[in-house]
């Protein structure tokens, strides 16, 4: 009983000492460790995470035990954990910086463009997606919104011309000079043509898809682009957002896809919306 007593005066005593100012910081602490465990959900960096608490639970165990040798390992290897833990967690670190980035970001989202000069990049996007997917023509196209895509870009050749359907059927025409790379479109100009686009992971994508699928998951991950897929196998167009996929849209589908790109509500339509990382149904890319 005394025991009990004692335990209520302390927790009293420490409720007594607390004010706004330390309310707010376990608030803001509690509002970074939730949105950093957001970010690594679902990734390889959970498994991570797990490996290095229990690294720290048999360090502390050594310690606390007086095992010299391996609390000598531990203490000694400390500086070099470090360096591996920035190693392992650059994707997650980029993620985060990247988020952080982006508040308060006067950046230049598609709907600061003409309103007109964008409906009609649309519709060319359109029309392009629906001749190439009914000759079973491959293609992938990302729109740039508020993050920038220069560094993508650069990996592919300067196009800055104005975008059209027939000159996206040409750029992806088979067996054209630029038709296995990503086409990079800025307002109604396509910046460039036959860019590199990062793959998502194995182990990050659950599901068998091909490697436009994959690179256009990447680059929603990496940046805020809206990417538009036609698979050369079955046809299918796909958009992709924010890691998450829609696929077998139709023109209709496709078109209220691409208008409502800039909100983060899911899709309507015939097409299928799915979170990274769950089951994908309807016919493989």
């Amino acid at each position: 009983m005394d025991f009990v007593t004692t335990v209520v005066n302390q927790l009293v005593m420490i409720l007594g000492r607390v004010g706004p100012v330390e309310v707010i910081d376990v608030v803001a602490v509690a509002f970074i460790l939730y949105q950093l465990l957001r970010l690594v959900r679902g990734t390889q960096a959970t498994q991570l995470i797990v490996g290095l608490v229990v690294l720290g639970i048999i360090g502390l165990a050594a310690t606390r035990l007086n095992l010299i040798l391996l609390g000598w390992l531990f203490r000694n290897a400390a500086p070099i954990a470090v360096l591996a833990i920035v190693v392992l967690f650059q994707p997650e670190l980029r993620r985060i910086l990247d988020q952080v980035g982006r508040i308060g970001h006067l950046g230049r989202p598609l709907s600061a463009f003409n309103p007109q000069l964008f409906n009609r990049s649309i519709a060319e996007a359109i029309r392009a997606a629906e001749r190439l997917a009914g000759r079973r023509i491959g293609a992938l196209i990302a729109f740039e919104r508020e993050v920038g895509l220069e560094d993508y870009a650069a990996t592919g050749v300067r196009i800055n011309g104005e975008l059209s359907a027939e000159f996206l059927q040409s750029i992806f025409f088979p067996n054209s000079p630029l038709h296995d790379g990503a086409v990079i479109v800025r307002g109604n100009t396509i910046l460039a043509a036959g860019c590199l686009l990062p793959l998502a992971d194995e182990a990050t994508v659950r599901d068998r898809l091909g490697t436009r699928h994959r690179a256009a998951i990447g680059l929603s991950l990496a940046s805020d682009a809206l990417v538009l897929v036609v698979s050369e196998e079955t046809g299918g167009i796909s958009v992709v957002e924010n890691g998450r996929i829609t696929r077998n849209l139709d023109p209709d589908g496709l078109r209220r896809r691409l208008t409502g790109g800039l909100e983060t509500a899911s899709p309507t339509g015939n097409g299928r919306s799915h979170l990274l990382g769950w089951r994908l149904t309807g016919p493989k890319p």
